[in-house]
């Protein structure tokens, strides 16, 4: 996948689905002045690109409450993309029967423009709550999964995947620069695991693995999460054989599917 914020030199196009973005990410219905306070353009040019984005049905416009969120018709295209680009319906069986076998959160995820896209998730039978759900966008050098795409991704993808990262602090524990998750990058590929050792979210922790395939190229990952209060790293070490299993078992079912390139 491919999906990387778009730039001012996209033209229509990308100024339109800047102002997607926009709605997309205030994850509640916002009113016009609202999206004049996040958006650069000019209010001409803002009610424009707002206008014609609901004349086609990605935007759906309430004229009681006189705010805009997203369409329907971005509903049918996200399916659409789900169906075709995603792991998620291949995986399926496969991370039901993880996540009742080690009885915590599974994440299944690709890589999205060097940032992780959560395309599948199953709660444990007690969940917590975290950050992550199907459809969110995360960090890739602080979450167990981004790391573990990341690490088996081509020198110059690799890279330029790194090159896209924020380094923010978001615990004590993040990596905050390439050089200092670097040789932790070593470690992944050598041992086929990544742990995310509270770096996104205080208290929580995971194992992942990433789905590999059989050029040995990283289309996507899966993780078992949980918290400190529940399970330690050395308690998440233990399901490591049921993870890469899985994570196996999955790129074989998606060997004849056709995935982006990375």
């Amino acid at each position: 996948m491919n999906s990387a914020a778009p730039r001012s030199g996209d033209g229509t196009i990308g100024k339109a689905l800047e102002v997607l973005d926009l709605v997309a990410q205030a994850e509640r219905p916002v009113r016009f002045s609202e999206l004049l306070a996040m958006s650069p353009h000019p209010k001409a040019t803002l009610y424009r690109l707002v206008q014609t984005l609901t004349n086609l049905g990605m935007l759906r416009y309430d004229v009681d409450r006189q705010t805009y969120a997203p369409g329907l018709r971005l509903v049918t295209l996200a399916h659409a993309a789900w169906r075709q680009s995603s792991l998620a319906p291949i995986a399926r069986p496969y991370i039901d029967t993880l996540s009742e076998t080690v009885g915590e959160t599974v994440h299944l995820a690709q890589l999205d423009g060097g940032q992780v896209l959560y395309v599948d998730k199953r709660n444990a039978a007690d969940p917590i709550e975290m950050f992550s759900q199907a459809g969110k966008v995360g960090p890739g050098y602080c979450t167990g999964v981004g790391k573990a795409m990341i690490a088996f991704l081509s020198d110059e993808a690799r890279e330029t995947a790194l090159s896209q990262q924020a380094w923010f602090a978001h615990t004590a524990h993040t990596h905050t620069t390439p050089e200092s998750l670097s040789a932790e990058m070593e470690t992944i590929r050598s041992q086929g695991i990544a742990y995310d050792r509270e770096e996104h979210e205080p208290g929580i922790i995971c194992i992942a693995a990433p789905i590999l395939s059989e050029t040995g190229r990283s289309i996507g990952a899966l993780s078992v999460t949980t918290s400190t209060a529940r399970k330690s790293l050395d308690d998440l070490s233990q399901l490591a054989p049921h993870l890469q299993s899985t994570a196996r078992d999955i790129a074989q079912a998606a060997a004849n599917w056709q995935f982006p390139s990375e």
